[in-house]
């Protein structure tokens, strides 16, 4: 009986130990969600493809650096090409059907993810590290009654004739006139509760790897119970990186974009720059109205949110060539 408590109290130990050097590990490293604009992915097959190969070093740089990385990344032009192309196959073969919007954004993830985790991984071990680079397909939970269901904004797919259209809103969907050029689809832009595969994430970042997850936003789901259910939506992209940045216990927020300094008062004699400013700074110029609804403004709001979680973090919106000197407090804007 003694032989036993004795070899339990030395498991026990054993166990706190490994728990406690993880903590230790934790906390000499600095963890990052960086969130990717458009710019670093390109359009068509072969632009992502070039594309990705600057982005990886980018990424490459951070870890080096001794960061714990978790990538997102935007999907737009990706997403609409695989919508409009899954619709137009169907209606050529009346035994498919049109692919729905969860299941485009799917797709969107996997195949930029594809591309993206090769490029990391080449990278690393150019540079002689030895880090495994993984591409989680992610849904996110949104809330079915959340107001954007009722006003969609996001713009999605090609151009469609009036007969088109027409059978579009007979599917329940909405569409919008584009003067001269015809109808498109739009789709809600609904805000991200929860992200389904977070403990997956945590595991990997936990275990020092490379994640690349929640891309496009995430696939918009509607939780039923046990039951998922794709919803025909949009998330914005950088809302969702603040919420993985939030539920990762990330220490900064990066978002790259066009742009190496946000401006305020744009195309005015009191143009400026926004250098380094702080949450109730940013919340002002948000309340102000300086940043446009589908563009900065969701950048502010992801930053603001992560920030207001936790004190010490902080975030930082540049763009990915100027990311290093970024880093080096040279150039873009920073918010803690």
């Amino acid at each position: 009986m003694h032989f036993i408590c004795k070899n339990t109290i030395i498991l026990l130990y054993y166990f706190v130990e490994k728990i406690l050097e993880k903590q230790r590990y934790r906390l000499c490293k600095k963890r990052v969600v960086v969130a990717l604009g458009h710019r670093a992915l390109g359009t068509t097959l072969p632009e992502q493809k070039e594309a990705v190969k600057k982005t990886a070093k980018v990424i490459g740089d951070l870890i080096e650096k001794g960061y714990q990385v978790a990538v997102t990344h935007s999907n737009a032009p990706q997403v609409g090409m695989i919508h409009t192309a899954m619709n137009e196959f169907a209606k050529e073969h009346e035994d498919y059907t049109a692919a729905p919007m969860s299941v485009c954004s799917a797709m969107s993830q996997g195949y930029i993810g594809y591309d993206l985790q090769n490029a990391i991984r080449e990278e690393l071990m150019d540079r002689g590290i030895y880090r495994t680079v993984s591409t989680i397909l992610t849904q996110v939970i949104v809330d079915p009654y959340d107001e954007a269901f009722y006003t969609p904004t996001k713009v999605l797919g090609r151009y469609m004739d009036v007969e088109e259209a027409s059978a579009e809103r007979k599917k329940g969907n909405y569409v919008v006139e584009e003067p001269g050029k015809g109808f498109r689809r739009i789709v809600a832009a609904p805000n991200p509760v929860s992200i389904v595969e977070i403990d997956a994430i945590k595991a990997l970042l936990d275990a020092d790897q490379v994640v690349i997850a929640c891309g496009g936003g995430g696939i918009p789901v509607l939780e039923q119970d046990h039951r998922l259910k794709g919803a025909s939506a949009v998330i914005e992209k950088d809302l969702t990186a603040g919420k993985m940045a939030e539920e990762t216990d990330a220490d900064s927020l990066i978002i790259l974009t066009s742009v190496e300094k946000v401006k305020i008062n744009m195309d005015r004699p009191e143009e400026e720059e926004l250098r380094e400013i702080s949450v109730d700074q940013a919340k002002a110029y948000m309340e102000e109205g300086h940043f446009g609804k589908y563009n900065m403004y969701p950048k502010f709001r992801a930053a603001v949110e992560f920030l207001e979680k936790r004190e010490g973090r902080s975030a930082l919106i540049t763009s990915f060539d100027k990311l290093d000197e970024a880093l080096k407090g040279k150039t873009g804007t920073l918010i803690r």
